[in-house]
């Protein structure tokens, strides 16, 4: 028996891998009260092995605190970190890792303080991988036009900047950065990412802390031979580098901040390509046995932007009073996920910030505020969610109470999967019987297709349709199915 079969072969995205551990960094006696901490992560680098991916990455703590003296003071320091995603992997998966700061804890040991950071890493795996169908022979087949995505990887860096004006500062304490891409998409040669960057300031301002913050638009572009216009496309953008130049007018009373960014993006853009398959086969003359192949693919669908305005009771880590005066807020933070109701879906999250305050004996502390968002998405399937909130503010309108409100920047990104299963090989088995009646009757099962009949009947299609033209498909219950069969006179 001849079968003929073809071979297809190409990036696909076979998996995500997850790991956490804890960074941890030591900072001095000089400080008397922590006030804000922070982490941000960077990759350095990942490596794909049989059992996982092993990452190394660095971690950058700054923290805002109070002295002995009542000044506020800042410091930063860095601290490498390594950690293994455990799962079924191989050298030749090309990971792509995202690292997120799940939580910061402050403790005391003697006269220094440590800061720790739970790091969460998520490592999406990328292979080439082949997947083998038969495409032709002796057999009655029945042929399906499958379709795979392809995946293109591609990564580019830009620089973006910003000036503005201010009343004079007298330093800056404290700077993060947040990006949120809002619109990938393929034009002609290029993958195009928009998006906004979040710059928040932590400053001084007549020896008071004080928040500043500047929404910055972004456009990248990273040029690729497979993004052709229409191609599903999707992207993530991180701040690199914030560089900060101040120029202080003492006398006027101002003060003009520059800010230059680097941003750093990964993209990866999807071709649509068909595989003319034979997803069924059968002979009419043996029994056959089918092997087959089976591939799953996916790619970005086109994603949804939202922005919603916020706003409800704060959960405080520590009490307040109408004693205490409210100074800033900093390193404010969304995380959601997509959740189903009875009421429909919605994007379910938590958005946080940390509340610095300052007391009647004139200390200052910072509080850690959180509270709830629940935004409902018309969505339907499998999506990514990435979040982002800015101009977050808070108020204690009632006594031991703060009532908090946030711009929320979503973006909604679906996945499209695709299952290819077609046969890859085809062993004869016994030859079978062939009935010797001139005609034969059949009752078909209810709810066959034509094809599935044939395939029972070992009849081509088109023969079964040419000896029973009415028949209707699905079939109906009590549907009959005549087979006519040649018969050879004897020779006289």
């Amino acid at each position: 028996m001849q079968i003929e079969t073809q071979r297809y072969r190409g990036y696909t995205r076979t998996g995500t891998l997850f790991a956490e551990t804890t960074a941890e960094c030591r900072f001095g006696g000089e400080v008397e009260t922590v006030l804000a901490a922070y982490a941000e992560l960077s990759p350095v680098r990942a490596e794909a092995e049989d059992g996982g991916v092993r990452i190394l990455g660095r971690a950058r703590f700054s923290l805002v605190y109070e002295n002995a003296e009542h000044g506020v003071c800042r410091a930063e320091k860095g601290a490498e970190f390594t950690l293994k995603a455990q799962g079924e992997c191989c050298s030749a998966s090309l990971p792509r890792v995202r690292l997120r700061a799940e939580n910061i804890s402050v403790r005391r040991e003697g006269a220094s303080v440590y800061l720790a950071v739970l790091v969460s890493a998520q490592a999406d795996l990328f292979e080439e991988r082949e997947f083998e169908y038969l495409t032709g022979g002796e057999l009655v087949t029945k042929r399906e036009d499958l379709t795979v995505w392809s995946a293109h990887l591609l990564s580019g860096e830009t620089e973006i900047a910003d000036e503005f004006e201010t009343e004079f500062l007298g330093d800056i304490l404290l700077h993060t950065s947040a990006a949120l891409v809002r619109s990938a998409r393929c034009e002609a040669g290029s993958l195009v990412l928009e998006g906004e960057v979040n710059l928040c300031l932590l400053a001084l301002r007549e020896g008071e802390p004080l928040s500043l913050e500047r929404l910055i638009p972004f456009r990248i572009e990273i040029a690729s031979e497979d993004a052709a216009a229409g191609n599903p496309a999707e992207g993530r953008v991180s701040v690199k580098e914030v560089y900060l130049h101040a120029d202080a007018d003492e006398e006027a009373g101002k003060c003009s901040l520059h800010a230059e960014l680097t941003l750093s993006a990964e993209g990866c853009v999807c071709s649509e390509e068909r595989v003319d398959a034979v997803t069924d086969a059968y002979s009419l003359t043996h029994a056959v046995s089918l092997t087959y192949s089976e591939l799953q693919t996916s790619c970005a669908g086109e994603g949804i932007s939202l922005t919603e305005r916020i706003a409800g009771r704060a959960a405080l880590s520590s009490p307040i009073d109408y004693s205490d005066t409210l100074l800033a807020v900093t390193l404010q933070r969304a995380e959601g996920s997509i959740v189903c109701s009875p009421e429909g879906r919605c994007a379910e999250g938590v958005a946080s910030a940390t509340l610095l305050v300052k007391g009647a004996d004139g200390a200052r502390r910072g509080v850690e505020m959180s509270f709830p968002f629940s935004v409902p998405v018309s969505f339907e399937g499998e999506c990514s969610l990435s979040a982002l909130v800015c101009g977050m503010s808070a108020r204690q309108r009632q006594e031991g109470e703060i009532d908090a409100e946030a711009t929320l920047k979503l973006t909604l990104t679906p996945c499209r999967r695709s299952a290819l299963r077609a046969v890859c090989a085809a062993e004869e088995g016994e030859p079978v019987s062939e009935r010797d009646c001139a005609v034969s009757v059949c009752i078909p099962r209810a709810g066959d297709g034509l094809w599935e009949l044939s395939k029972r009947l070992k009849k081509p299609p088109e023969d079964v349709l040419k000896s029973n033209p009415e028949l209707e498909f699905p079939i109906r219950e009590g549907q009959r199915v005549v087979i006519y069969r040649k018969k050879s006179l004897p020779a006289s």
